[in-house]
């Protein structure tokens, strides 16, 4: 079953019962108004046991009745935008379509899909022309009942005017809610018709503290902001993961890298410490089944950027075309094992212990802590482990074991980097210019670590072509240049790491 993706731009407002809606002839831009239509819907929508979707902003109902009977799933709003997809109504009433549910299957996951509420709407729906005849906006006119279903027995009733955007633009938005104030009409208080009908059920999603706050927060308060942002992006990642954009299998492993990091980090202030290293690793699995697909990716561009600036004559055989071949082949099958597992019950229970761990948090003494004072302790620790690290570089021989120390430096400057940002809105910009500084360095030994890797697959391409009696001089070329890369981006990691002063840090935090 196919589905189609709109984006409604609209406002809706609470009007009285007996409030006479107004002629709209004379704003700017509207020559005339439509013959109204009367239409009657009526929509069951669908949630999980819990309210999931309502808790996070998703509407999904099957509506019958009116030009746009069918599933619909609507999106979280931005600003008067929202994302709608639609799919055919089908013969199933209570089966919802599985592409429809794809977007939101890490909120949905592995639950049931229950009936939550029945919505009638009596609408009397009107255009807005333009002199040419074209449609500006929609407006309607909803006398609306809705009714709970899965919890609960209310039945509610109320009337609301909703006006929906064509052709017209936020001006016309603008002037039809000031002619709708005037009389006597308010914005509408609940962000949707289900949420209104579903009032007292559902309890929201926490919305993200104000840095004014984060200021004063204990450290419990303000490491339960930062690990709610960070399952909301990381859920977020998902959906346009699965929506296939570019680039979301990257910025996917960052949200899940970014939360194992936060669990290592804020380790000390969370009173079941072995839950949250246990936590930590299967979003370090999670990191892992996502990073063979981003790596073939990162691999192919950066060999094929590296054979495209080789002079034709020094290119001997089809290098570049096998190896695009070759390693578009392995990030295809690694996208589908990525898929398999986002589609795994062992995927959906770390979403479940992380939204746990965020809905009801255990701190240690220091959760009641300023945040300021537990959150500078907590970074100065992480800085430590870094100048350890680094240590153990200066010390590794050549060869394997520098790879290795300088692979684990890496790790520890993306540790403290991720730690400086999420404690910036309580910290301020001591931990920005050390996020900052810190990133240089992680910048530098991942470019190091990616010719590590181009490397090892330069090398097996020129056994390979040895074994096949092709000729295998231009991939020793390119080797030979990777490892002049990675000197290069040695260097650059030593300049950054001798301009970055940890001395005094935690006084410096704390000031």
């Amino acid at each position: 079953m196919t589905t189609e993706s709109t984006t409604e731009i609209e406002r809706t407002f609470d009007v009285d019962l007996a409030t006479v809606l107004p002629a709209l002839v004379g704003i700017d831009g509207v020559a005339r108004v439509g013959q109204a239509v009367e239409l009657s819907l009526e929509a069951v929508y669908f949630d999980t046991a819990d309210f999931d979707l309502a808790r996070r902003g998703v509407t999904l109902r099957r509506r019958t009745g009116g030009a746009d009977a069918g599933w619909h799933m609507k999106l979280p709003d931005v600003g008067d935008a929202r994302t709608e997809l639609r799919s055919p109504l089908g013969r199933a009433t209570r089966s919802v379509p599985d592409a429809l549910l794809e977007p939101v299957r890490a909120v949905v996951r592995d639950r049931p899909l229950v009936p939550v509420a029945r919505i009638a709407t009596r609408r009397l729906e009107s255009e807005l022309l333009d002199d040419a005849g074209g449609v500006l906006a929609r407006v309607c006119d909803d006398h609306v009942r809705g009714e709970q279903l899965h919890v609960g027995a209310e039945v509610r009733e109320w009337r609301e005017w909703e006006v929906e955007l064509a052709s017209g633009d936020d001006v016309l938005l603008g002037l039809v809610e000031e002619a709708w104030r005037d009389a006597g009409a308010q914005r509408g208080q609940a962000s949707s018709k289900l949420a209104r009908t579903l009032t007292g059920l559902v309890v929201p999603a926490s919305s993200p503290m104000r840095e004014e706050e984060l200021r004063r927060a204990t450290a419990g308060g303000a490491l339960t902001d930062v690990l709610g942002r960070q399952l909301d992006q990381l859920l977020e990642r998902d959906r346009l993961l699965r929506a296939g954009e570019a680039g979301s299998v990257h910025k996917m492993r960052i949200a899940a890298r970014r939360l194992g990091s936060a669990l290592k980090t804020y380790g000390p202030l969370l009173d079941d410490a072995a839950g949250a290293e246990s936590l930590a690793a299967e979003l370090r699995w999670l990191g892992q089944a996502l990073g063979p697909a981003r790596d073939a990716q990162v691999l192919r561009q950066r060999l094929y950027c590296l054979v495209a600036a080789q002079p034709p004559d020094l290119v001997l055989g089809p290098v570049a075309g096998l190896i695009d071949d070759d390693l578009k082949a392995v990030e295809r099958d690694a996208r589908e094992e990525t898929m398999a597992a986002l589609g795994s019950a062992r995927y959906f229970r770390l979403l479940d212990h992380l939204d746990d761990i965020v809905r009801s948090p255990s701190f240690t003494a220091e959760g009641e802590e300023p945040a300021r004072r537990v959150f500078a302790r907590l970074l100065v620790r992480d800085a430590r482990r870094l100048r350890r690290a680094v240590k153990g570089v200066q010390c590794a021989e050549d060869g394997e074991h520098r790879d290795l120390a300088l692979h684990e430096a890496r790790k520890k400057a993306k540790r403290l980097r991720y730690a400086a940002e999420s404690m910036s809105p309580v910290l301020g910009k001591q931990a920005d210019d050390l996020a900052v500084s810190v990133e240089r360095i992680q910048q530098s030994l991942g470019e190091f670590q990616d010719t590590v890797m181009s490397r090892r697959v330069l090398r097996d391409y020129g056994a390979r072509a040895h074994v096949q009696g092709q000729n295998g001089f231009t991939y020793g070329r390119l080797h030979h240049l990777e490892e002049v890369h990675a000197e290069a981006a040695v260097r650059d990691f030593e300049d950054a790491w001798s301009q970055l002063s940890l001395k005094g840090l935690r006084r410096r935090l704390e000031a």
